[in-house]
């Protein structure tokens, strides 16, 4: 029998709390907790979780802090709890190194979905993998080739680039500057509509119908996402 896959949850709100361990222990999973900072890296250190879900707001300390120095040694799936009109919050944690987010109130059956997706494993996540698989589009990176069943499709350089970043973090939310950092460079973190521009050229040229994408999510005002389904 598989071992079971360990979760901390983070959060010093009692009703998350309750309704979250008993949800996630459902789902196969064993839980620890808890409700503040210093607890939350004692928990780290000593439970050693394969993901963490991490509300921002503790009383003793910011949860961006807790990204920091778990990111200094660890690369374990970190799942942010925010409020929605916290955006700024979550951009902020994403680019720190959080791996996805969910949006206060949330449902359980969105929650887990982002647990399972972070507990995979992250699909060209070894630089070594010659072909990356979406659906009916493969990207040959050796050969710098994408094709969409048997049809080639041409993009420029930098459009392969973004597709290949966007491929190999496929399933986890990439924001604006970490996109335009990798892809561009530092000096143009901030080029937002250039990157859009870019965005909707490779929806043009991979999705059935670019007008509704379902290949290149975008998460508003934060980033986008690769399906990792199609």
């Amino acid at each position: 029998m598989p071992d079971r896959k360990r979760i901390l949850i983070v959060d010093d709100e009692p009703q998350i709390q309750r309704f979250l361990k008993p949800a996630l222990v459902a789902g196969g999973y064993d839980v620890a907790q808890a409700a503040s900072g210093r607890e939350a890296l004692r928990q780290i250190e000593a439970f050693s979780p394969d993901a963490i879900v991490l509300d921002l707001g503790l009383p003793d300390m910011d949860g961006k802090t807790i990204i920091m120095q778990t990111r200094q040694t660890s690369d374990t799936p970190i799942i942010v709890l925010s409020a929605r009109e916290q955006e700024a919050e979550k951009i902020a944690a994403l680019d720190l190194g959080a791996n996805d987010y969910v949006a206060k109130p949330f449902g359980i059956a969105e929650l887990l979905a982002r647990v399972r997706a972070a507990l995979r494993p992250r699909r060209g996540a070894d630089v070594d993998t010659p072909v990356l698989r979406l659906g009916e589009v493969a990207i040959d990176i050796p050969a710098h080739r994408v094709t969409r069943g048997d049809a080639p499709v041409v993009l420029t350089p930098k459009e392969f680039d973004l597709l290949v970043l966007l491929a190999r973090n496929a399933g986890r939310v990439m924001t604006h500057r970490q996109l335009l950092a990798h892809v561009w460079g530092p000096a143009h973190v901030e080029d937002t509509q250039y990157l859009r521009v870019f965005i909707g050229q490779l929806r043009a040229k991979l999705e059935q119908n670019p007008a509704e994408p379902t290949l290149i999510q975008t998460e508003p005002g934060v980033g986008y996402r690769m399906m990792e389904g199609m």
